[in-house]
């Protein structure tokens, strides 16, 4: 199969109405995810958290606790798109994420904070779930590359959330008027899928919807499954490194290298800038056999700049060379775990065909939100007990358990599972004992 699918031509990539709605909320999930920790610094001084006085770990608390109704969402969402569909489940998610980041706008405290971003992330948890199944059902025949190039567009947003919030900072916008209009953009962007159909081009819905009978019955085969965990364990460590990565690189560059909110922003915008070219670029060039070499190369070529990250210093080189090599770093850095979320989903979804492909990106991406809190919240601990240099050297720590799991599935038990299968056809006796 691995050679019949080299020798198959590359079809020209087709997009339509539901494509760019997708890409629209990939952008405003990104906006609505990154706002507050390219800001948090300001927030900090504004709600009593201050960073550089111990507030770290209130300031990781903040994404941990957003993670816990992501994770609701996500193992909600398969009934939930299943009584309404995945086009209207879009658009409800996209309604409670701009609402709830519309109303961190107006949080006079820090535990306002929290029940604000428990709703943004519950629409959340459902975009994050449903996103990728949705696209699928637009491209069944090769999601590997629309998937891929669909999660680009949260680079674009990451981009986006660098230039408007960087420039409305430096105009002199403060942080509650940037947030407020980022949710009402949220909201509007909801329309794209709330927006009643073309009767000739509709999404193309599971008929007769999912009852939740159903939903159980594919979970319980699924958690069946030894590989499925294995797979979740990818996700974990992946999501772990390139979001505590994300999350910190504003207040990491500010910090310790004693700049303003545009010039940290630009941080975060190199890390984007690489995460788009590598998963457009994956996602042009992917095919089912690559995607073990994608994870593994990117997983190894990662470690060393991610680690040197945290051994930059400020002023032992001069100033423009010393921001010119820590943007490469970053830049590199987006650039090899671009792949991390989208590819390991495809990788699972491929390798595992007999299982409902909706609910298994559903269930990575469950696991993969945790790793993103999780990872967060320690990295911010540390942060406050070693400064963010020290805290930095997580990330390298998670590529490294990234890359064991995935040597571990796709080069030690995918062979022997392989050889028990041929085994098997060959005699009956073959696997006993």
């Amino acid at each position: 199969m691995t050679g019949e699918n080299s020798n198959m031509p590359r079809e020209k990539l087709r997009f339509g109405r539901f494509d760019y709605a997708v890409f629209s909320a990939s952008v405003t999930y990104a906006l609505c995810s990154l706002s507050i920790p390219l800001m948090i610094v300001a927030i900090g001084e504004a709600l009593q958290f201050p960073l550089d006085q111990g507030g770290m770990a209130a300031g990781g608390t903040l994404h941990l606790t957003r993670s816990i109704t992501m994770v609701a969402a996500l193992l909600l969402c398969g009934t939930i798109s299943g009584r309404i569909g995945k086009r209207l489940s879009m658009g409800t998610s996209l309604l409670l994420m701009g609402g709830g980041i519309f109303l961190c706008a107006f949080a006079p405290a820090y535990w306002v904070l929290i029940p604000c971003l428990l709703l943004a992330g519950f629409g959340e948890g459902i975009c994050e779930g449903i996103a990728t199944p949705f696209v699928q059902d637009l491209h069944p025949d090769a999601p590997e590359r629309y998937v891929n190039i669909t999660h680009s567009f949260w680079s674009i947003g990451t981009g986006a959330v660098v230039v408007v919030v960087g420039g409305l900072w430096t105009l002199g916008m403060g942080w509650r008027s940037i947030l407020a209009g980022i949710g009402l953009l949220t909201l509007l962007t909801a329309l794209l899928f709330l927006w009643r159909e073309n009767p000739q081009k509709r999404y193309p819905e599971v008929s007769g919807g999912v009852t939740f009978r159903e939903v159980w019955r594919y979970s319980v085969e699924i958690a069946r499954v030894p590989r499925f965990w294995i797979c979740c364990l990818m996700m974990f460590f992946g999501a772990g490194a390139e979001f505590g990565l994300t999350f910190w690189s504003a207040a990491y560059v500010q910090l310790n290298f004693h700049t303003g909110t545009w010039v940290a922003g630009l941080g975060t915008g190199a890390i984007a800038l690489g995460m788009f070219l590598g998963r457009t670029g994956f996602g042009y060039f992917a095919r089912p056999h690559h995607l073990r070499y994608i994870l593994l190369g990117c997983g190894l070529c990662t470690i060393p700049v991610t680690f040197l990250l945290a051994f930059l210093e400020p002023g032992v080189l001069p100033r423009p060379l010393t921001f010119t090599l820590l943007y490469l770093l970053l830049t590199l850095s987006g650039i090899g775990v671009a792949p991390f979320w989208p590819t390991a989903q495809v990788y699972g979804v491929t390798s595992m065909p007999k299982l409902d492909s909706t609910m298994l990106y559903i269930y990575f991406s469950a696991m993969g939100i945790p790793g993103c809190g999780v990872f967060t919240w320690l990295m911010g601990f540390l942060g406050d007990h070693f400064g963010l240099k020290g805290a930095i050297l997580v990330v390298p720590v998670c590529l490294i358990l990234f890359c064991a799991v995935v040597y571990w599935e796709c080069w030690i038990l995918d062979p022997r599972r392989e050889k028990n299968s041929s085994g098997a056809l060959s005699s009956p006796n073959a696997g006993r004992g």
